[in-house]
């Protein structure tokens, strides 16, 4: 790691707009909070609509030029964001631990995905390319071009704030798009404003990424409806995304969306699984980030023959996790993110007892930390088997035998990540095949997140994969452009 030797980054109060710091003019402040121990970090004077506006005549104006730069200059742009990073990795850590709430652990994580998003998009100016087709029309070339959509609008949540803000806005621009952020409200700094800091340091030209920090009301709906962006870029929860979409192909201007949504995620242990290994997965799958990620396990599915054994074990050791200061490096379970994600829990908690789920772990819920708790004889009819979680809450289903698994594993209206621990890989690999999911890790945990791979999912958790060679296919537009070499004959 580099030792940043610059001065650290300020005036997070500010808009980042057309390449400039501005204050937001519209009445309502964003009082931005540290969710541990409720400190104020920043206050935000909010964006107008007006202010949005400006932000996509800006993008607009500033991306024909982009387009038109060689691939190697947008590069560029991209490598020194990735050593602006390094330099600076302390900096960014610090801030997602008391923005998101973050444990250091899930922060560093955080920070590396980043960057491998970041260094991966860096080679994106060179690996998009067209084709030249046949025709069977003499005299005819096909030629097909990938060019860059144009304006992306993208709309980041507060979990992942940075890794999931930048795995957008990284292969957006590296394409030659231009950008207009709006970040979540309880991350406007790391879901955006930091990186706008980090893009203006690294050179990026003027009005590529613009960050408009504002509430719901007053852009939410219209950063969506403009006519400028091309493709929507979101996420989320399953219930906005569908509003997005809906207002994205019902309004008067149609775009493309690239939908992240919710998940239900099973975690399933074969009767032949590693039990030992299995219960440390399900632990750091389940609680990392407090469980509030979207390909977190949702759901423990567990064969009957070794569902005591396990239920024994994964208890014994969920018990042994630090939970508190998301600071400390031992801390494994740190602060929710705001006071209605804790109501939610509570209601949660609450709803699973009163439909029979046996609690046989829980404790005294302290401010905004919430620690884990752990439900048993859950079925797959209870509202903890049925809907996302969002927290360190999970319950531990019986399954028959493996095709009971399946099934159980399969009946969610969500199809995000899965995961399945077995002994035998060919055994692993059928049943990988028979979830309906767009991505299934065996032996592992189904919080997975590589650069190079396709991420998304199915059913209600979503539209479009990030990442590598099919990002490429969401962030540009197809061309089709034919050249008659020789004069043809029509019938009339």
């Amino acid at each position: 790691m580099s030792t940043n030797t610059t001065s650290t980054y300020s005036d997070f109060h500010l808009q980042f707009i057309a390449g400039e710091w501005q204050t937001g003019k519209d009445d309502s402040t964003n009082t931005n909070t540290n969710p541990y121990n409720g400190d104020t970090l920043v206050e935000i004077q909010q964006a107008t609509k007006e202010q949005l506006n400006e932000a996509y005549d800006a993008a607009t104006q500033a991306q024909e030029a982009w387009a038109k730069q060689t691939p190697a200059a947008r590069a560029a742009v991209l490598y020194k964001v990735v050593n602006i990073l390094d330099q600076r990795q302390e900096e960014i850590v610090d801030w997602l631990i008391k923005e998101s709430g973050s444990t250091r652990i899930k922060a560093m994580v955080e920070f590396g995905a980043t960057r491998a998003i970041t260094l991966e998009a860096a080679t994106f100016p060179n690996r998009v390319h067209g084709e030249i087709r046949p025709s069977n029309t003499p005299g005819k070339e096909n030629f097909i071009y990938r060019e860059p959509i144009g304006v992306v609008a993208v709309i980041s949540p507060w979990n992942f704030p940075l890794h999931l803000t930048q795995r957008s806005i990284a292969p957006a621009l590296a394409l030659g798009n231009a950008v207009v952020l709006k970040p979540a409200s309880d991350t406007p700094v790391t879901g955006g404003l930091l990186l706008a800091k980090v893009f203006e340091e690294a050179g990026l030209p003027k009005g590529l990424l613009n960050v408009v920090v504002g509430s719901g009301s007053e852009i939410g709906d219209a950063i969506v409806e403009h006519k400028a962006p091309s493709l929507v870029s979101f996420t989320g929860s399953t219930s906005v995304g569908k509003h997005i979409g809906e207002l994205a192909n019902g309004g008067e201007y149609i775009k493309q969306v690239a939908l992240e949504l919710g998940g239900n995620s099973p975690f399933v242990v074969l009767k032949d699984a590693d039990i030992e290994q299995a219960v440390k997965a399900a632990a750091f799958g389940k609680f990392l980030h407090q469980g509030q990620i979207c390909i977190a396990i949702n759901r423990v599915i567990v064969e009957d023959e070794i569902y005591d054994d396990f239920v024994e074990r994964f208890l014994a050791h969920v018990k042994t996790l630090n939970v508190g200061d998301p600071n400390k490096q031992d801390t494994a379970v740190g602060p929710i993110i705001n006071e209605k994600q804790v109501k939610s829990l509570k209601e949660k908690i609450a709803k699973a007892q009163e439909e029979g789920a046996k609690m046989i772990l829980s404790g005294e819920i302290d401010g905004q930390v919430v620690p884990p708790h752990i439900f048993t004889e859950v079925t797959r009819e209870m509202d903890l088997s049925r809907n996302e979680v969002f927290g360190p809450l999970v319950g531990i289903i019986r399954a028959k035998d493996e095709d009971d698994a399946l099934s159980i594993a399969n009946d969610s209206m969500y199809g995000l990540s899965s995961a399945v621990f077995t002994a035998d890989m060919q055994k692993g690999l059928r049943f990988a095949r028979g979830i309906r999911a767009g991505m299934t890790h065996i032996n592992d945990i189904s919080v997975n997140d590589e650069s190079n791979t396709p991420f998304g999912g199915e059913k209600n958790s979503g539209i479009g994969r990030f990442n590598g060679e099919w990002v490429l296919e969401e962030f540009t537009r197809t061309h089709w452009i034919s050249m008659q070499n020789e004069p043809r004959e029509y019938p009339f």
